[in-house]
């Protein structure tokens, strides 16, 4: 199994999300977060004052999916997520090694 984890921008959330149950994904976790890469930030007025803001709103994308699974997930991400601009976002996919429903103690396929 696949834990694949998006930043992506915040007003792609829904393009992702239909993305994603098109091809069969149930759930996922979004959780807000802000930070920066080659984008680094802008500067912003406030009462007259100039200041910095270095981290930027995004949006974290985790799913869980099996292996056969995670191409088509992670092609779905990366076309409905992109805008072709600075601050898209990136993918990061590492290894699930046992995955637990709690209310029914399924394991593994089942509980995903």
């Amino acid at each position: 199994m696949k834990k694949i984890e998006a930043i992506i921008k915040p007003f792609k959330l829904d393009d992702v999300r239909e993305a994603l149950q098109e091809i069969g994904l149930a759930g996922m976790t979004v959780t807000e977060v802000k930070g920066f890469g080659r984008q680094k930030g802008h500067t912003e007025l406030y009462r007259g004052a100039e200041y910095v803001v270095d981290f930027l709103p995004k949006l974290k994308l985790e799913v869980v999916v099996d292996d056969d699974m995670a191409d088509r997930a992670i092609e779905a991400i990366e076309q409905s997520a992109r805008t072709g601009k600075i601050g898209d976002g990136k993918i990061f996919v590492s290894a699930v090694e046992r995955v637990i429903r709690i209310r029914t103690g399924e394991e593994g396929a089942e509980a995903v």
